[in-house]
């Protein structure tokens, strides 16, 4: 009997970890089938990777398994869409991905992401201030959903009164398979439009070249006015290398520390004794992070094309063959991670992927890690201990691995 990790109703349900054991144990390089679901046509399939060694190899690799060729979401783009969703940094390879790496990492620079270090710590005490007396609260929607949205504003230089604007697209792109978030627009054909199909981002693409040229004119020390005067070797951003770069921020920036959040505090509040240490030991925070990205991994999958025939953990794998790396099984991958189903916080080496691998290594890891850190050292500061207070809704999602809803009383 096939296992199927393709569905995103499957992770709807939290991980499927004996699903991934059991190909991790059997079947590590997988063929998994593309069917019709949630309104969404079929694909051609693709290699499900599951070890921690092989997600790795693949990552690094960019030669044989390409961001390039079909970019690294799992459904194929429409063909007409390709050309432009190459312009994104995250779907090129060597040596464009260089280029363009080496502009965008000199804004990332660390005394920039430090002078918003006070105003992250003032905003998550304001939030979680407004719960705390209530003894109850729905964690994402009432606090952490509004955290890294707000940070990222502040970040890229976003007026207060447009951050709405960007929850409702990160929601419209990441959330188009959950039936809270879903709004299917169909074509004339009466098939749903991809909702990261140009077309469907004609809006944010507008806002971003609106947002960039009033940079231009009153410069700011934030993200947005670096990047319009960024440069490597004389050539700036194009409009279209500008547009996903803002569209990168604002969905992967945000929706990676969104889901950390929820993720961390449910795996502490599931793991009582881990947090009662964590309370006692505050120092161990920075190691509990870390144990939190592996154990919840905020992105799920990404997806890479073979530039040419290879072989892997045996199975070979043909020129043009879909590759998807599930960081959720790698994390808990035995031959990697000594008792990978103990939440440890304290442990010691945690070589996870939260953050990917290789060329594509995030560059908003560290600006990530801030966010987390801050917020957590406020949560153990102002809350008790909390205990779960009903059921944690997953996001339907094989992507980003979210969590919508987690009621929490103290």
């Amino acid at each position: 009997m096939s296992i199927d990790i393709f569905d995103p109703r499957v992770f709807s349900r939290g991980l499927p970890h004996e699903a991934f054991r059991r190909l991790r144990d059997t079947e590590p390089v997988s063929w998994q089938e593309e069917h019709e679901v949630l309104d969404w046509p079929a694909g051609p399939g693709y290699w499900a990777i599951t070890r921690y060694a092989d997600v790795k190899h693949v990552l690094r690799t960019p030669e044989i398994f390409s961001s390039w060729l079909g970019a690294t979401q799992i459904r194929d783009p429409e063909p007409d869409d390709l050309a432009f969703i190459r312009r994104m940094i995250l779907n090129m390879d060597p040596p464009d991905h260089q280029r363009l790496r080496r502009i965008v990492s000199g804004v990332f620079t660390r005394r920039r992401l430090a002078q918003f270090a006070d105003r992250i710590a003032d905003r998550a005490r304001e939030l979680l201030a407004a719960v705390a007396p209530r003894g109850h609260c729905d964690l994402p929607v009432e606090v952490t959903d509004d955290y890294p949205l707000m940070n990222l504003a502040d970040l890229l230089g976003v007026p207060p009164a447009d951050r709405g604007l960007l929850l409702g697209w990160t929601n419209r792109v990441i959330g188009y398979q959950d039936p809270e978030h879903a709004e299917v627009v169909r074509g004339p054909d009466g098939k749903p439009i991809n909702p990261r199909s140009p077309a469907m981002l004609s809006d944010m693409f507008a806002y971003a070249q609106q947002l960039a040229a009033e940079k231009r004119k009153h410069p700011a020390d934030d993200l947005m006015t670096a990047l319009v005067h960024a440069s490597v070797d004389g050539r700036a951003l194009d409009d279209a290398e500008l547009e996903m770069f803002f569209f990168l921020v604002v969905i992967a920036g945000n929706d990676t520390v969104r889901s950390a959040l929820p993720g961390g505090v449910l795996a502490l509040a599931e793991h009582p004794e881990q947090y009662r240490r964590l309370r006692r030991r505050p120092e161990l925070l920075p190691a509990a992070i870390e144990e939190m990205l592996r154990w919840h991994p905020p992105v799920l999958t990404f997806r890479r094309t073979a530039a040419r025939d290879t072989e892997l953990s045996g199975q070979r794998v043909r020129a043009g063959d879909k590759v998807v790396v599930y960081f959720a099984s790698a994390h808990f991958d035995e031959r990697a991670f000594p008792d990978p189903s103990t939440f440890d916080i304290a442990r010691e080496p945690n070589d996870h992927l939260a953050f990917g691998q290789g060329p594509h290594l995030c560059l908003g890891a560290q600006f990530g890690r801030i966010q987390l850190q801050v917020f957590f050292r406020e949560f153990l500061a102002q809350l008790p201990e909390v205990r779960i207070d009903g059921e944690a809704r997953h996001l339907t999602s094989n992507f980003i691995n979210g969590i919508t809803h987690l009621p929490l009383r103290w």
